[in-house]
């Protein structure tokens, strides 16, 4: 078929809505598909149209199912559409949702934090992630590396780990480094402050991919703190590298690491955030039991699986349509 991928992020762009894109469009071109990947739809010919971000999509989802109601429409949805525009923009995060053919979720408690109605709608497709290689030579400054890896922004609560990092005992060789790009210069001037205040907390800036690659192989310890995520591929980065993950215990990332995975932090709680990471530089037990959780988990998060989850969402828009065109 000729889809039409649509997603608010311009090429070039290292946000996540970029990188599914972009993700997607090489999945799906693997199953046979012909991708046009536009960041403004264009009336471009397509049998099916995919559009990232609920909200932000709004215009051209109405606008392109107003002029050709016989086409399928997917539509996925990211932490903003979940957990903060449909309830700050609900006319037209909603009208997105009721729209689409298919809608997708990217982690499994999607059908708990939106309306019931659109359940019978939801496909979820775990987004999948490369399995970099890891290296032995985790400690080479006598440091207990940790990373930190996304945009500084707020829905991340990006330093939450650096502020914990502060409360650890004196003997603690924990080291807090992130790499992301600030959002905004307030979050740049906010983490040189913590930078230079915090001997535990080093921030990198914006960082290409084989570099944050080369991070996650000399840490020991991945820390997501956020405060909503729609699925984080950073996850899935981690799980398939094999890297032991502490998060907020938010539905997105229940949703990705389960119900009893025993690294959750109580969200925007830097204190026990702090207990946990002491807990997992002091117990090697209880960090050998995030690794094995984490391992198990990587099966979930291949390109197969992903691509698999794509053409089921596929599959399932096309029915609806067809039913509804049959109907009507």
């Amino acid at each position: 078929m000729d889809i039409v991928i649509i997603t608010p992020a311009p090429a070039g762009s290292r946000a996540g809505n970029r990188a599914t894109a972009e993700r997607w469009a090489r999945l799906l071109e693997r199953e046979g598909h012909r991708i046009h990947l536009v960041t403004e739809f264009r009336d471009e010919p397509c049998d099916l149209v995919i559009a990232l971000h609920a909200w932000r999509s709004h215009q051209a989802v109405a606008s392109f199912q107003d002029q050709h109601p016989q086409i399928p429409v997917i539509v996925a949805l990211t932490g903003t559409d979940i957990y903060d525009h449909q309830y700050r923009f609900p006319r037209e995060t909603l009208d997105s949702m009721t729209r689409a053919d298919c809608l997708i979720g990217l982690h499994q408690r999607v059908k708990l934090d939106i309306p019931s109605k659109f359940c019978e709608k939801l496909a979820t497709v775990l987004q999948s992630a490369d399995q970099p290689g890891r290296s032995d030579d985790h400690n080479p400054d006598d440091h207990f590396l940790v990373c930190v890896i996304g945009h500084l922004r707020d829905e991340k609560d990006s330093l939450r780990a650096a502020l914990a990092s502060r409360l650890l005992p004196d003997d603690s060789i924990i080291k807090v480094v992130n790499a992301g790009k600030a959002h905004s210069p307030e979050w740049e001037i906010r983490a040189l402050e913590e930078q230079s205040a915090n001997p535990r907390f080093e921030w990198l800036g914006e960082v290409d991919k084989p570099d944050i690659q080369a991070l996650m192989r000399r840490s020991r310890l991945m820390v997501i703190s956020s405060v909503m995520e729609g699925g984080a591929n950073v996850v899935s980065e981690a799980c398939r590298a094999g890297l032991p993950v502490i998060a907020s215990d938010i539905s997105g990332n229940i949703g990705l690491l389960g119900d009893d995975y025993p690294g959750y932090f109580r969200t925007g709680d830097e204190q026990d955030l702090a207990r946990l990471l002491a807990k997992a530089e002091k117990s090697s037990g209880f960090l050998a039991e995030l690794t094995q959780r984490v391992s198990y988990l990587a099966a979930d998060f291949t390109p197969e699986n992903e691509q698999a989850s794509l053409a089921a969402a596929i599959e399932k828009a096309r029915a609806q349509r067809a039913k509804i065109n049959q109907s009507g």
